[in-house]
């Protein structure tokens, strides 16, 4: 039975969840459930901290985990990501006062604060520059108002709670995270059990980003339909009962399919309809 961690509360627990379900997995009912089993699919969920889930992971108590790649690197532990799943999405960066720093050669000799120290350090380390780092549990804006770091670390979404604190970002990213599937460093990822789980998840972020067309076109416009519809190899194409039209199948990308109908209705195209995508095996 494959062993799951999955992150019990936070931004990462909804969505996991929401995704763990939409790839026909049996998911806990109650927030306190700290472990179910999916006999179906053979599977076993144990929901945990998101912080400790790579820690968990890399010791090989727990097969594969779903956590952030920030929260794995900061871990430090003997865990690899395997799978991004493109869902809370956040920007790791360098804040302080306006024109106090301009660039990350300039924290030489200065003190960072931030919640993630490991993150920090390891690309303090990759830059060459020498800072200390404190290691703050939460409100790092605070820091370097009351004196405890003339720069801080953190995450970045609209830089608001930066404006209102008076601090400024500076220097590139530090990192860019999303919630990740891990597993422990060197373990055998082609485990059917690992594959099926994985193919799985990569179906519903398929699902999540195309959508199905279908199209009638007269067969002399069938070239410039196909090119604005090329599919994922190829579309599909059927006769219709009246001579001269044809009918059109392709998967397109959501975000794009509005401008798509527009394009192929310029063309000629008509009946031209888009449905969901509930599941896939590509």
């Amino acid at each position: 039975m494959l062993r799951i961690a999955v992150p019990n509360k936070g931004s990462l627990s909804g969505p996991a969840a929401a995704m763990l379900h939409e790839a026909g997995y049996q998911q806990r009912r109650e927030s306190k459930e700290l472990r179910i089993v999916d006999p179906v699919n053979e599977v076993e969920f144990f929901y945990l901290r998101p912080r400790d889930i790579a820690i968990y992971v890399s010791s090989g108590r727990l097969d594969i985990g779903v956590t952030g790649r920030d929260l794995l690197i900061d871990s430090g532990a003997d865990a690899e990501e395997i799978l991004p799943l493109g869902f809370a999405r956040s920007t790791f960066r360098f804040a302080a006062k306006p024109g106090a720093v301009k660039d990350v050669a300039d924290l030489a000799g200065k003190t960072v604060a931030t919640s993630y120290e490991g993150i920090v350090d390891k690309y303090l380390v990759e830059q060459g520059v020498d800072a200390s780092v404190v290691h703050l549990d939460g409100a790092v804006e605070t820091a370097i108002e009351l004196g405890v770091a003339e720069v801080i670390a953190d995450v970045v979404e609209t830089g608001t709670s930066l404006r209102n604190a008076g601090l400024e970002v500076f220097g590139d990213p530090i990192m860019k995270s999303e919630a990740v599937v891990v597993r422990r460093t060197g373990a055998d990822t082609e485990d059917p059990k690992v594959q099926q789980f994985l193919r799985r998840l990569q179906g519903v972020l398929v699902a999540r980003t195309y959508v199905m067309m279908d199209y009638d076109c007269r067969v002399e416009q069938l070239e410039k339909a196909v090119a604005l519809t090329p599919g994922l190899e190829s579309p599909t194409v059927s006769p219709l009962h009246n001579e001269g039209w044809v009918a059109v199948r392709a998967m397109v990308p959501s975000a794009d399919a509005q401008k798509i109908m527009d394009d192929l209705y310029d063309i000629g195209a008509r009946a031209i309809l888009t449905t969901a995508i509930h599941a896939c095996r590509l």
